[in-house]
């Protein structure tokens, strides 16, 4: 079944928000010199909004973790890699002064070992591994406290569906963010999507029902370019 046609919205991201950043793929949280905590994450959806906004004449960065998937070769983006929590958090800090736009839908690890990582391999025992773990930091929420008032930034939640409205509304309101963007944990690895976009103002616009990844990304900046 093809897609459905996009609904009718500004399809350019106004000219005073012309640089655009975007973070996708997973974290990979150190154990020692050759394990990590990692998630499922593809980075199928942040890459497609980042080809998306470069198509569209936006300058776009993009900040990709660990994934096997690349960018498309024929879009003109700016690609710099990121491999733990602290990787992304150092690049953000670096970059997101000189960007109008940021979305971010990498899926950040939410812990992280505390105890130092080790420089070389962990023996195995058989007494096995207890590991301590630390939640990391809030980058979104860090970034939305020091951000300009015309800067503009999308989170994502990722949740059951019978706790993902909530949360959605959670996390807008303790981050701080003009968007958050939820979707059930189902569409985790998908090449497709069903999520609902909650703004700051109360809104709440659901995405056409089980589209392509690449889809809506192009619906969701139409829905970027509306935040005032």
């Amino acid at each position: 079944m093809p897609d459905p046609v996009r609904p009718t919205a500004p399809t350019t991201i106004p000219t005073a928000r012309r640089r655009l950043l975007v973070t996708a793929g997973p974290t990979h949280e150190p154990i020692d010199a050759v394990r990590s905590i990692v998630n499922r994450s593809s980075g199928r959806l942040g890459i497609e909004i980042a080809a998306a906004a470069s198509r569209r004449g936006l300058e776009t960065t993009l900040l990709l973790g660990p994934t096997a998937l690349d960018p498309p070769v024929d879009t003109p983006l700016t690609v710099a890699r990121f491999r733990s929590t602290a990787d992304l958090s150092e690049s953000l800090d670096r970059l997101w002064p000189d960007h109008d736009v940021l979305i971010m839908a990498a899926a950040v690890a939410d812990y992280r070992p505390r105890a130092p990582v080790e420089t070389e391999k962990i023996p195995r025992s058989a007494e096995g591994l207890t590991l301590e773990l630390e939640p990391t930091p809030d980058l979104l929420g860090g970034l939305a406290g020091r951000s300009r008032d015309d800067q503009v930034l999308v989170g994502f939640a990722l949740e059951p569906p019978d706790r993902l409205a909530e949360s959605a509304r959670r996390k807008l309101r303790r981050k701080g963010v003009h968007a958050i963007v939820a979707n059930p944990i189902r569409t985790l690895d998908s090449e497709r999507i069903t999520a609902t976009v909650f703004f700051r103002d109360g809104r709440e616009i659901a995405a056409p029902e089980d589209v392509s990844k690449r889809h809506f990304a192009e619906w969701l900046l139409d829905l970027v370019a509306q935040i005032g």
